[in-house]
């Protein structure tokens, strides 16, 4: 592998083997990081997240008047604002970090400020009106162009709601959370579809109160936070390419150390079973509710089978269906995923990259409004690979690349320093050519 400029080249691969600990999970590192921001006293976050976007939510935090500071070893040191943020000088830059501008929005509301959150191009073309109609039936004055970013709140009081989401979404949940932490009353919210419960668990850690009745969540507002001494784990939508990249090769031998295996992720593990790869937990422990794990990763006899993905499944793994699109062609039923329409309003629009480049490889497959249709036992070629500057689709092909016949050249993949900057070092690290 070399990369020149913003290109990276990725040749065919003979096998994948070693050990890797993955970057701090990126949606807990956003959480910790803004409840420590508005929590009293000094958080101590070891493992923190080495990606762009939740430092894009440190940045945030230290505009509101949190101090942070970022240690060598990837630890950061956050001193909250002890609950009442400040005017800041300018606008909240979220970077490209949908993440930060959702949940983050909901954390402001309730200030008596006026805030102006921004973003880059990517981010502005995302669709923030989902968490705008909460926060306003709470009593929130939120501001969009278009149902789009910028986004100006003027900040003031709220009061509770009970609010029935109406699209599987982790980050509005944390929105109304956050919101109700701080509002007047109980809010309650309910999930038709239960997302990854980070937000539960880091308000949990940081002293909230948060009850469970079925699928509806209560949070009493007026509530206080306290500083927390915390590991993040392993960011397991980062291990997920590194998974999928040991399921292409018979004799591959993975081991991730220090993973996050919570229950509400872990339907990504179980689709990597289907499809026939071989999972073996060698330890486990439990931190501030977060389960962190050490797994060692083959693929069975047989090779790879396929798998249809469609319904909840696809909510409970919407980040990383492009890796598992990218290797589709490599197994042997092939792979389908339907209901997931939320890819197209991602970082970019997944599904027409996803088969813009399948196309670029020679891969046969349908294209669906919410999803695609995969056909397997297909052999690929190199391509000029189009990332579309959207991180995941750059490491998806990445993966896809280490089976092809001929090297790949993935352009725009700086585009994965979002999320995971040590990608290419780690996959060079344990490619065998």
């Amino acid at each position: 592998m070399s990369s020149i400029a913003t290109t990276q080249i990725i040749r065919p691969a003979r096998t994948l083997q070693g050990s890797l600990t993955v970057p701090g999970d990126k949606s807990i590192s956003h959480r910790y990081a803004m409840l420590a921001g508005i929590a009293e006293g000094t958080s101590k976050l070891s493992n923190f997240s080495t990606g762009a976007d939740p430092h894009s939510s440190l940045g945030c935090m230290e505009a509101l008047g949190a101090t942070v500071v970022r240690g060598a070893d990837k630890t950061v040191e956050v001193t909250g604002t002890a609950g009442s943020f400040i005017q800041p000088a300018g606008a909240l830059d979220c970077g490209n970090s949908g993440s930060t501008m959702r949940m983050l929005a909901g954390l402001i509301a309730p200030h008596p400020h006026t805030f102006t959150m921004i973003g880059d191009h990517s981010l502005t073309m995302r669709p923030m009106e989902r968490i705008r109609k909460p926060l306003m039936q709470m009593g929130a004055k939120i501001d969009l162009v278009d149902g789009h970013a910028p986004i100006t709140i003027h900040g003031g009081p709220l009061t509770a709601i009970d609010f029935d989401t109406p699209i599987p979404s982790a980050q509005v949940k944390t929105a109304v959370l956050f919101a109700g932490l701080q509002a007047e009353g109980t809010t309650s919210l309910s999930e038709a579809v239960r997302t990854r419960d980070h937000s539960e668990h880091a308000l949990r850690a940081f002293g909230a109160t948060l009850t469970r009745t079925g699928e509806r969540l209560s949070i009493a507002g007026g509530q206080k936070l306290k500083a927390i001494e915390a590991t993040v784990p392993g960011d397991l939508s980062s291990a997920a390419f590194f998974l999928c990249a040991a399921l292409l090769f018979p004799d591959s031998n993975l081991v991730l150390d220090s993973i996050g295996m919570n229950p509400t992720r872990a339907a990504l593990l179980d689709v990597i079973v289907a499809l026939g790869g071989r999972i073996k937990v060698l330890q486990v422990e439990e931190h501030h509710g977060e389960m962190i794990g050490t797994i060692q990763v083959n693929v069975a006899p047989g090779g790879l089978k396929g798998a249809e993905i469609s319904g909840a499944l696809s909510a409970q793994i919407i980040d990383e269906l492009p890796v598992l699109a990218a290797i589709a062609p490599y197994t042997r039923d092939g792979i389908t995923i339907r209901d997931a329409k939320e890819l197209r309003v991602k970082e970019s629009d997944r599904i027409a990259l996803v088969a813009k480049n399948l196309k670029a490889m020679g891969a046969e497959f349908t294209e669906y409004e919410d999803g695609l249709a995969i056909p397997g036992n297909q052999k690929l070629h190199g391509a000029v690979i189009d990332s579309g500057f959207d991180h995941r689709i750059a490491m998806a092909f990445s993966v896809a690349a280490l089976r092809a016949s001929s090297e790949n050249e993935i352009q725009g993949a700086e585009a994965a320093a979002i999320s995971f900057p040590e990608f290419f070092t780690y996959l060079d690290s344990l490619c065998q050519c």
